[in-house]
């Protein structure tokens, strides 16, 4: 038999000295467990999905929005074009009435909805406390903001999926109608932010509401511009509804371009209502 050692000592694991504790340290062994929490600020990208995915989950669990966000257009897109009575310019009534359905979409998600909610958080303090957390205003403002487009990706793709089963056959470049529907997004944010930062919660929720219905009314929405005296008429064309609806109707019926005068329109509305909202909006 060779070999240098016995087989016990062939065979043992090498083991790794324990360290003698310097006078006075207490060994590992004998320490208590850290289980201290270690506060700290995460990143910012994982703070903004985080508040984009609540804005959405308590938009969608609160019933007056579903019902002013999905209900009321997608109703109304129905209705009118089972009953055929409105006084429509030319060609069938769903295409002038999906396009004016989609900026109504537009509008209750980005104005009417998130005035009332931002409203309510500044009157019960919320705002202040997210304020006063880790979590930066600007990622509070932008996880608002994507929880609003969010929504009206879900609103869009709805009334499309209406639109297309009541014989709605659309035209024109898709990438104009995104671009339009980001800059109405835009403007009728800035409104909404506007509202609810100067507003008490109880006058901006009477105040949204009647915004909303006479835009609705006079916004060329579901009534063509030329059917208004010609006073109001005037008016209605300078507002964020009509250039909305107007000019999505020109891309999606009309097959036109990007309709540069109503995209003018729409970002004098954006720029002039953000800068407003930037100098009024009070926190609490």
């Amino acid at each position: 038999m060779t070999g240098t050692g016995t087989p016990s000592e062939a065979t043992a694991p090498a083991t790794t000295p324990t360290p003698t504790p310097t006078p006075g340290q207490v060994p590992a062994a004998q320490r208590p467990l850290d289980l201290r929490p270690a506060p700290g600020a995460a990143r910012w990208s994982t703070m903004l999905r985080a508040q984009t995915m609540l804005e959405v989950k308590l938009t969608l669990r609160r019933g007056e929005s579903v019902l002013l966000t999905v209900i009321i257009p997608v109703g109304l897109l129905l209705f009118f074009t089972t009953v055929n009575v409105l006084p429509t310019d030319a060609g069938a009534p769903v295409d002038f009435l999906v396009p004016g359905i989609l900026a109504l979409a537009v509008m209750s998600t980005a104005f009417t909805g998130q005035a009332i909610a931002t409203g309510f958080e500044r009157s019960y303090g919320v705002l202040k406390r997210l304020g006063a957390s880790p979590l930066p205003r600007s990622i509070l403002l932008a996880g608002k903001t994507l929880a609003v487009v969010g929504v009206e990706i879900i609103q869009v793709l709805l009334v499309i999926a209406v639109g297309f089963g009541v014989g709605w056959h659309p035209h024109g470049s898709p990438l104009a109608v995104g671009l339009l529907l980001l800059v109405a997004t835009v403007a009728f944010s800035g409104l909404g932010l506007l509202m609810a930062g100067t507003l008490r919660a109880e006058a901006t929720l009477a105040a949204a509401n009647g915004v909303y219905l006479l835009l609705l009314l006079v916004g060329g929405i579901v009534f063509p511009l030329s059917r208004l005296p010609g006073w109001l008429a005037g008016v209605g064309e300078l507002l964020p509804t009509a250039a909305t609806s107007d000019g999505l109707r020109a891309i999606l019926r009309d097959s036109a371009g990007l309709p540069v005068a109503d995209l003018a329109i729409l970002l004098a509305w954006a720029v002039g209502s953000l800068a407003l909202a930037a100098r009024t909006f009070k926190w609490e």
